[in-house]
């Protein structure tokens, strides 16, 4: 079924303890936070705000071997301050989690995960990066259609699988994925990449995101402690969260690093402080 359609759905893969402990440690991530006000980047996915807020962002750019805070369209003032309450103006946290947090490195690296992995026939499995997800309610944006080989390239492609966990109920009124079946079997046919020094944004886009026909997507709801599998190719998106309820969630994304190499240009690189971890331990 993952090989045909490029996702798989394995509901209550998650005990609710086990989603419950991930909710009650990022409530303590977020009572110590700290950000700079220069440091606070709106998150977005459409293309040109990307490049303006993430892709002039240093503390986006080298947030791949760190646990950093990133907030929804329209919280901050022109001066960085929080027009409302910081917990509730935060889009996602990322992008070691999986690394640095207890919590999220059992989780990452549970028995389970790594049975997981060895089913799907993945034989030197890394852990290349994790985000916590909040999709706040009434505000949490929408994320467009992509394929996430654009942001983490490999050559060849289909070595990155995403493992997408849900930490609450995930229902079309409150932004669950939708998927175009089928379509991981394409290729990409845009990049994100480190721009050449001296260029004005720190990332550039190379190729365009086609239209995508948006009678193709199909939703994906999914109960808390499901597990959905991404294939790197597949295209998925999810709507805006207008609904009252958040949806929280913990991914993180694998590479096959059998014969397999990480595009030098991927925004995202490993680091002598943190090469990337083996999943299986």
């Amino acid at each position: 079924q993952f090989h045909e359609d490029g996702f798989l759905v394995l509901e209550h893969f998650f005990t609710t303890e086990e989603c419950d402990s991930m909710r009650n440690q990022i409530q303590r991530i977020i009572a110590e936070m700290e950000v700079p006000p220069h440091c606070r980047t709106e998150f977005s996915t459409k293309e040109e705000e990307q490049l303006q807020a993430q892709g002039s962002s240093d503390y986006f750019l080298t947030s791949g071997d760190k646990i950093r805070f990133f907030f929804e369209k329209g919280v901050l003032d022109e001066r960085g301050n929080f027009l409302i309450p910081k917990e509730k103006s935060i889009s996602k946290i990322g992008h070691a989690l999986h690394a640095y947090d207890p919590v999220f490195k059992q989780i990452t690296h549970s028995s389970k995960v790594q049975e997981l992995g060895r089913k799907l026939g993945l034989e030197r499995p890394v852990v290349v990066q994790s985000m916590y997800i909040f999709k706040q309610p009434g505000i949490g944006g929408e994320v467009t259609p992509h394929q996430d080989a654009t942001f983490l390239h490999t050559e060849p492609l289909g070595r990155v699988l995403g493992f997408w966990i849900a930490l609450e109920d995930a229902r079309q009124e409150n932004g669950c994925l939708w998927f175009i079946p089928g379509s991981h079997t394409r290729g990409i046919t845009r990049r994100m990449v480190r721009a050449a020094s001296g260029a004005s944004t720190c990332v550039e886009f190379v190729g365009s995101e086609p239209a995508y026909d948006n009678s193709q997507f199909i939703p994906l709801p999914i109960s808390k402690g499901g597990l959905i599998l991404i294939h790197g190719e597949v295209v998925h998106k999810s709507e805006l969260n207008s609904s009252e309820s958040s949806r929280h969630v913990f991914t993180f994304h694998v590479m096959e690093a059998k014969d397999t190499s990480w595009s030098k240009e991927n925004w995202l690189q490993p680091t002598p402080e943190l090469p990337f971890p083996s999943l299986y331990t």
